[in-house]
């Protein structure tokens, strides 16, 4: 099943998509997943398409100004086609893919780490304003840990004014934090919300599942019994199986694997730990095991993976 965000061309002001890539071309000198003075706020540039990568989104907001992506969690894919932008409520395994960039017109989005107690609260102020959840049975798509919409004129002048900062850095560390409530209050307010909600509202099925997923994460090297996380969420386990596989498209069991196999990743390429040291971190008992499936997931076994990544790195960085 596809979602897809079709190109707007009435939808906003065509003067604020232009201003927006300036700023992110200005603040993206390389090919990669770039931090910015604002904490919570990374940027990214691609000057041509990419094929399919892994990755673990966490709670954010994801705003493509320019290009096109495609993101596949379990059996949903989600395209998006700047400027569009998507949510993600939970920690998810997935993976993308750069559809549409050249050097003339690179592929850049702007990445917005969101605190989920951040939109609870947010959304306790705003009481009856706030879109209201909906029905867990009107349609149970809706419960997806992504969400994709295009950006109105209200939600591309939040982005410029929260971006603009990067450029008098004496301002961040007051009106940073202003502007990323407005971005999290103009998702709220306009199609992203009612999904939004729906995570955050404590009797939804939604936020059951946010918090096994929240457990799963903190102990994902540990086994795990589907009987005791339905008995922590209230759920039976028929229930808990069905409402996991509809926020995050695959099983409890499977979704532990990918945190796994991620993080061995991380602890091989930043850590320089062996494939063997590594698979043991995070919870596997057999090495040939670990190497088996991790060869499935990244494509190359633990050692050919690292290498070429280390060798992609270098050669993005300047001379």
């Amino acid at each position: 099943m596809t979602d897809t965000v079709p190109e707007q061309t009435t939808y906003f002001s065509d003067s604020l998509p232009q201003q927006l890539s300036k700023i992110v071309r200005r603040w993206t000198p390389l090919e990669e997943l770039q931090n910015t003075a604002i904490p919570e706020v990374q940027l990214i540039r691609a000057d041509a398409p990419t094929t399919f990568h892994c990755a673990v989104y966490e709670p954010c907001l994801c705003f493509v100004i320019q290009g096109s992506k495609t993101v596949l969690l379990g059996d949903k894919e989600i395209v998006y086609t700047g400027p569009s932008y998507m949510g993600s409520a939970i920690h998810l395994p997935v993976v993308g893919r750069i559809d549409h960039a050249t050097p003339e017109t690179p592929y850049l989005a702007v990445k917005v780490s969101v605190d989920p107690q951040e939109v609870a609260g947010l959304i306790l102020e705003l009481g009856d304003k706030a879109p209201p959840a909906g029905n867990d049975t009107i349609c149970p798509e809706t419960d997806c840990g992504l969400k994709s919409a295009p950006m109105d004129t209200a939600m591309l002048g939040a982005l410029y004014r929260l971006l603009s900062l990067l450029d008098s850095p004496e301002d961040i560390q007051v009106l940073s934090p202003l502007a990323r409530r407005e971005l999290i209050y103009r998702a709220l307010m306009g199609a992203m919300g009612p999904h939004m909600r729906r995570f955050a509202a404590s009797d939804s099925q939604a936020n059951r599942i946010a918090k096994v997923i929240y457990a799963l994460k903190e102990s994902y090297t540990q086994p795990f019994k589907i009987s005791e996380l339905a008995a922590a969420a209230n759920m039976s386990e028929s229930t808990l199986y069905h409402s996991f596989r509809q926020v995050t498209r695959m099983s409890p069991l499977q979704y532990q694997k990918k945190l796994r196999l991620h993080e061995a990743r991380r602890l091989m390429l930043a850590e320089g730990l062996e494939a063997a040291t590594a698979s043991y971190r995070v919870g596997y008992e057999s090495p040939s095991h670990f190497s088996r499936e991790y060869s499935r997931m990244f494509g190359a076994p633990p050692r050919a993976d690292v290498i070429q990544l280390r060798g992609a790195r270098a050669a993005t960085q300047p001379a």
